[in-house]
């Protein structure tokens, strides 16, 4: 009798340790596969060019240098790259007014009402602009910037190269297909 109790007692606690270790095993596991869950959550796999390419999720406030640069200079490139069509001046322009305020509109209806855009058709005329620099302020809101470029005017006989300098101030907007950025660009009367 004293051997089956015994023998009872060794199998009883066998079991709970097993069964102890079977709920630890479980819960680890279950802990690591959320954790695991979770930074994969913050990796996306983008594939360019047949390759696959990581890329990390990251706050807006960790980029937001980079992102105002970048949207100065696509609505610089929109806005001052022209060719002497009317469709592709008229799709520059488009996308460059969803970047900006209705200061940006005001400068293209006085270029537009004084010939511009005419006069580029009908010269053929080719317009570049290449970003020298753009400095964008942080410290305070909304960010001002300071955009430094070279526009080229390339005529068949002539090209003239010139600078320009634009500032103004870029504020928060919600992010769209038509701007990524989630900036709106505001221009003084003066930075044209």
């Amino acid at each position: 009798m004293k051997n089956i109790d015994t023998a009872f007692r060794h199998v009883r606690t066998f079991t709970l340790v097993v069964v102890i270790g079977c709920i630890t095993l479980c819960v680890f596991g279950l802990y690591k596969s959320y954790q695991l869950v979770a930074n994969m959550q913050g990796k996306v796999y983008i594939l360019a060019n047949g390759k696959a390419l990581e890329a990390y999720a990251s706050d807006r406030k960790d980029n937001i240098a980079v992102e105002a640069k970048d949207h100065v200079k696509s609505f610089h490139q929109y806005f001052f790259t022209l060719d002497p069509d009317e469709k592709v001046i008229q799709t520059n322009i488009t996308r460059a007014l969803y970047l900006a305020d209705a200061s940006a509109k005001r400068a293209y209806d006085n270029l537009k009402e004084n010939g511009y855009f005419s006069e580029i058709i009908s010269g053929n005329i080719s317009q570049q602009i290449e970003i020298d620099s753009v400095r964008i302020d942080l410290n305070q809101y909304p960010y001002y910037f300071r955009c430094y470029a070279t526009q080229s005017i390339i005529r068949t006989t002539s090209i003239v190269s010139r600078s320009l300098l634009t500032e103004g101030y870029l504020r928060n907007v919600s992010r769209s297909d038509n701007n990524s950025h989630g900036f709106l660009i505001i221009y003084s009367v003066d930075s044209f």
